[in-house]
């Protein structure tokens, strides 16, 4: 082969294909001919490297079917047009396919938090064995609120929101298991239920009321939504429907697992509010609402904003070019 006779056949050909690969927009009759050229310049690019190796036109074939590849398949979308639609779509579309499940596990957690406190702090002898009468008196009197207070705030508020986002990722990440989250549920419920039992029986009920909600308020929903996560995870795995369970679980994965990132910044705030507010002498009104509002800010997102992704078409999932094409089903 004359490779300097090819280049001469060619030339028009290949301008023509880098033309229409640096096109900002082409007709239909200019994407088929983009296709056919760059068939072509591919069957030029295999006679050059067949025939001579690795030459110069030969690399300029090369970067010309590189840019017309580009052209024809896409690129990834840029990060940072991704952050809005993250934000504005697919976390709280997530959030509000949990909806119902959250409601769910926030009962439940309740009733088992509520049923250990009164059961507890109804029974002398079971509030004995969590401790001596001294250091339980010391827990109710001073240990419970100074717990709050004992670390500057910025560092509190670090350490809390650290170990709550912890939990809540284990619930999201280990759902398949079906059983962690509800472990991961059952042990907090007890751990809250205990606590209470003890601020009852030494009548101090409204003081851990009062200290738990400014920032219970938004901390726990965040670990109910985690569990209810972790619980669809799982749900996909047993129940995939028409599709495998590798692409349900897939599916649901993806799409779950970007609550488990809106979780990290929700639960920054009930950490600020832990650190700044709670521990403040401030009227009880005040810090109250401050929660109440965290928390309704949370729903509003959760079910209004996410109601409107989810009307859209959104799932959570990331979109059809970042997954590739999904399987087609019947019915």
């Amino acid at each position: 082969m004359d490779l300097d006779a090819l280049t001469a056949a060619r030339r028009a050909e290949w301008s023509r294909l880098d033309e229409l690969s640096r096109s900002r927009s082409l007709t239909g009759a200019e994407v088929d001919e983009l296709v056919a050229r760059y068939r072509a310049a591919s069957a030029d690019l295999a006679e050059i490297k067949t025939s001579a190796g690795r030459t110069s036109q030969g690399d300029h074939v090369s970067t010309m079917l590189a840019r017309a590849r580009l052209r024809l398949t896409g690129g990834p979308e840029n990060v940072l047009r991704q952050i809005p639609r993250f934000f504005a779509l697919q976390l709280p579309a997530a959030l509000y396919r949990v909806r119902w499940t959250t409601l769910v596990v926030a009962i439940a957690f309740l009733v088992v938090g509520v049923v250990v406190a009164l059961w507890i702090s109804g029974d002398a002898a079971l509030v004995a064995t969590l401790g001596s009468d001294a250091q339980l008196s010391y827990y109710a009197e001073e240990a419970f609120t100074g717990y709050y207070s004992e670390n500057p705030a910025a560092v509190f508020a670090g350490t809390v929101w650290t170990n709550n986002a912890w939990i809540a990722a284990q619930c999201v990440l280990f759902g398949i298991t079906g059983i962690w989250p509800v472990y991961m549920l059952m042990q907090n419920a007890i751990g809250v239920g205990t606590a209470a039992a003890v601020m009852i029986a030494y009548g101090r009920g409204d003081v851990f009321l009062l200290f738990i909600l400014p920032h219970g308020l938004l901390e726990l929903t965040s670990i109910f939504v985690a569990g209810a996560a972790g619980l669809h995870i799982f749900w996909a795995w047993v129940a995939p429907g028409r599709r495998t369970r590798r692409e349900a679980l897939a599916s649901a994965g993806r799409s779950l697992a970007t609550i488990a990132i809106g979780l990290i910044l929700a639960l920054a705030v009930s950490g600020a509010i832990e650190g700044f507010v709670t521990a403040q002498p401030w009227p009880w009104p005040v810090k109250i609402g401050i929660g109440a509002a965290a928390l309704g800010a949370f729903l509003f997102y959760m079910i209004f904003v996410g109601g409107r992704a989810h009307r859209l078409g959104e799932t959570g999932d990331l979109t059809e070019y970042e997954t590739g094409t999904p399987t087609l089903v019947a019915g």
